[in-house]
């Protein structure tokens, strides 16, 4: 049996590569810019085998965390985000989780990492403490780390209908004009006012006429009043 390292889980991905010559590949881009050094491996592969090695050491992560591969990072993310799963994980345990995600964030640098993990990696780890840490990411010049505070909300959203610092994270993002950030806001919202419809009207009867079309459309998605209500003049 193989031991449960970056090398030997990098080695097992390369052993899933696909012929995607006739198949439509998604790239993935990041903070850079740049286009996303790939292996070819399709994503339930990555998740597969990330759930067989989700008691990989975190020294053995934070070594995925440094390939340059995509698929590489996304496993080791993937790892986190199963660690933070377990029944019996501790207060310690979670606490070295989400500082290793803060650490190498400058590796958890687009949208598919954050979203793969910042819910339960920060969102669950910040449950039952101050939140300062939403506030500082969302000032980044760094897409992934506005895009990281504005997603790991979702946590509180989902699980205990805490819109709070959902609202003050949107707050500051509302007019983002990276169309990446728009979307993760726009989903946000849309949680939000599933759990608190009168904070969300309140939030887009302020902001409804200066936000991004493609926000304010995903926010009201399923909710035909407030569609109606904030539709475009």
């Amino acid at each position: 049996m193989n031991k449960v390292t970056a090398p030997n889980f990098i080695k097992e991905l390369k052993s899933h590569k696909v012929d995607t010559a006739n198949q439509k590949r998604t790239e993935f881009i990041e903070d850079s810019g740049k286009k996303a050094q790939m292996v070819g491996v399709r994503m339930k592969t990555v998740f597969d085998l990330a759930k067989q090695n989700e008691k990989m050491p975190l020294e053995e992560v934070e070594k995925l965390l440094d390939s340059p591969l995509y698929e590489a990072r996304l496993g080791a993310v993937s790892v986190m985000d199963f660690k933070t799963r377990k029944k019996d994980i501790t207060a310690d345990e979670r606490k070295a989780l989400y500082d290793l995600y803060i650490k190498k964030h400058n590796r958890i640098n687009n949208w598919g990492l954050v979203d793969r993990s910042a819910p339960r990696v920060i969102g669950w780890y910040l449950e039952d403490k101050p939140r300062d840490i939403l506030y500082k990411l969302v000032k980044s010049t760094r897409q992934s780390e506005r895009r990281t505070a504005i997603v790991a909300p979702l946590w509180f959203i989902t699980r205990h209908k805490d819109v709070d610092d959902a609202l003050g994270v949107a707050e500051i993002l509302v007019n983002d004009e990276d169309t990446l950030i728009n979307t993760a806001l726009g989903s946000t919202l849309h949680y939000v006012g599933v759990a608190n419809k009168d904070k969300l009207t309140k939030f887009l009867d302020k902001h409804h006429s200066t936000m991004p079309r493609a926000t304010l459309r995903i926010a009201t998605r399923k909710q035909e009043d407030l569609k109606n209500k904030y539709k475009p003049t």
